[in-house]
């Protein structure tokens, strides 16, 4: 639960002239780009492509990122793995907030909160696979399937990331980021909502697991659009990891939630 506290606590609105809500990613935030806004064509030197951020080199460093990350996972993947979840877990938030506030530190941040972030997967997973079999993989394929579904979507133009429907997205993920917040707090006490208990099997359950998988995923086209804003305002070469960063803890999300709902609809086996 702290994990899934930590990805939604700092889901903002974003801002843009043209598209005023960007994304509802921690590290997609309405200023990201701000600072670097046309910083290298203010510089009195020639201008050379390769120093600005593309939509390709973006894609390119998750995928370098996602790699870590699943690496490092399968380090972890193994009984008795708590120290490398709590390292993965403690390390990954400081280097995350590391990466937030020194964003031209990202191309050594980025694929070492991917690997952090991959030794506290692992061992999650590990969990969820002593009690259901296969789950583990069909989470990962479920996750990658949907990653590359929605890109190749908005890339072709078949989802647009309008205003309504961003606004929707945000709504739906701060309800969503409530009833963490709640749950978590009142875990403390020993309570919390049953309906985000892996093992609740209720028709209900599932059915909320399954509306914030579809949030998570929808949260994915809001940064693909975010990130787009970056190569458009011709922001430097390093962004491309600090966009992959991004990416990774929207889908770090989506692979929990993901993994929480099929362990529940195993649980009606």
């Amino acid at each position: 639960m702290s994990h899934n506290f930590y990805i939604n606590l700092s889901k903002k609105i974003m801002a843009r002239s043209h598209l005023s809500l960007r994304s509802g990613n921690p590290a997609l935030s309405s200023n990201t780009f701000k600072d670097t806004e046309g910083i290298n064509r203010s510089s009195t030197g020639p201008l050379i492509k390769d120093n600005f951020m593309t939509i390709k080199g973006t894609v390119d460093k998750t995928a370098i990122s996602l790699l870590l990350m699943l690496c490092a996972g399968y380090f972890s993947y193994f009984e008795n793995s708590i120290i490398y979840m709590a390292v993965g877990g403690i390390g990954g938030f400081i280097v995350a907030l590391i990466t937030i506030f020194k964003r031209h530190w990202s191309p050594i941040t980025v694929p070492l909160y991917a690997m952090l972030e991959g030794l506290l997967l692992g061992g999650i997973s590990f969990m969820y696979g002593q009690i259901y079999e296969g789950i583990v993989f069909n989470a990962i394929m479920l996750t990658i399937s949907i990653l590359i579904s929605l890109l190749f979507a908005y890339r072709s133009g078949i989802i647009k990331a309008t205003e309504n429907f961003k606004l929707g997205v945000f709504a739906a993920t701060a309800g969503i980021f409530l009833v963490y917040i709640i749950s978590f707090i009142a875990s403390f006490f020993g309570a919390g909502f049953s309906v985000l208990d892996p093992t609740n099997a209720s028709l209900f359950s599932i059915g909320v697991s399954l509306f914030i998988v579809v949030i998570a995923s929808l949260n994915l086209v809001l940064d693909f659009d975010f990130i787009e804003e970056g190569a458009e305002k011709g922001a430097p070469k390093y962004m491309e990891w600090y966009g992959a960063f991004g990416l990774l803890v929207t889908l770090v999300w989506l692979y929990l939630e993901i993994l929480r709902l099929l362990a529940k609809l195993n649980s009606r086996k």
